[in-house]
């Protein structure tokens, strides 16, 4: 039940990992089948399927999976060629990423933050919308929305739980409502923070937030203005131009190599993935 508990608790911070299963045994092997191991987005794990080698081979085919949201079956043959294993048999592992659901919180359910809502939903995003007035922060106004939170900007993230898989859009209406937005967003560990705004409106608002004590390193996490350069006008295509940021935002990993968890050793070049020794 721990593995089980710990995926739950991976889940709710928002953090990928992936859960590799012994899945067949031949012959005799360290640990047999349906042994378990989490490996989670920093390299550590939690279980075993016997340690050595195939540990190591394992956690490098992890660090893919969760790079890439897709699984991996993995065999190994237990001779000396696999870094001095000697049982002699062969073991099948299953690697399966164990990702968190994308969530993306609008602060404003204005036009752009309700056009927003639909694209994300269709874009397979947990949805969050919030504003300070009950008279757009309602089902009426923003029927896709999973979750629908009526509370003022600056306070907002204690009702509204974020974590690294967190994408938050700032989308209100004025200034005072943007600084207090942002504020509260960048005390969370959210993926993405993007403003809805002129570069006016960003030279201004980055003097508050220094003035206000935030590092250099803190307000360059925040994209303004949002979304992709596109010629975008209404609502919809405003949204839509967010949306794509979003997307390519949250598929960097892969299209970079880099894999999410530390020290695995694989990096990408030419296209091809490209390991170091399973066994350091």
């Amino acid at each position: 039940m721990e593995i089980y508990e710990e995926i739950v608790r991976l889940k709710r911070e928002g953090r990928p990992a992936a859960l590799a299963t012994i899945v067949q045994t031949v012959g005799s092997s360290p640990q047999k089948q349906g042994a378990k191991m989490i490996v989670r987005d920093d390299g550590s794990i939690l279980g075993t399927l016997g340690g050595g080698c195939i540990e190591a081979e394992v956690i490098q085919a992890a660090c893919m999976a969760i790079r890439d949201g897709q699984p991996a079956t993995v065999p190994f043959e237990l001779t000396e060629k696999q870094g001095g294993l000697v049982c002699g048999g062969r073991v099948l592992v299953y690697i399966e990423p164990v990702l968190p659901e994308p969530e993306l919180v609008i602060l404003g359910a204005g036009h752009v933050g309700n056009a927003l809502a639909k694209i994300a939903k269709f874009s397979g995003f947990r949805v969050i919308v919030t504003d300070d007035r009950a008279e757009y922060a309602n089902r009426d106004n923003v029927p896709e929305a999973d979750e629908i939170v009526v509370h003022d900007f600056g306070g907002i993230f204690s009702k509204v739980p974020s974590g690294r898989s967190t994408y938050v859009v700032i989308a209100t209406r004025g200034h005072n409502h943007d600084l207090d937005a942002l504020k509260a967003a960048l005390k969370t560990e959210a993926h993405y923070i993007g403003l809805l705004g002129s570069r006016r409106k960003k030279a201004l608002l980055f003097k508050m937030l220094r003035e206000a004590g935030f590092s250099q390193g803190d307000i360059d996490r925040v994209i303004v203005p949002v979304g992709l350069s596109i010629g975008s006008v209404t609502p919809e295509e405003i949204a839509v131009s967010i949306m794509a940021q979003i997307i390519r935002k949250r598929r960097e990993n892969a299209v970079s190599g880099v894999c999410p968890a530390a020290g695995c050793g694989i990096v990408q070049k030419d296209g091809e993935d490209k390991t170091a020794p399973a066994c350091l």
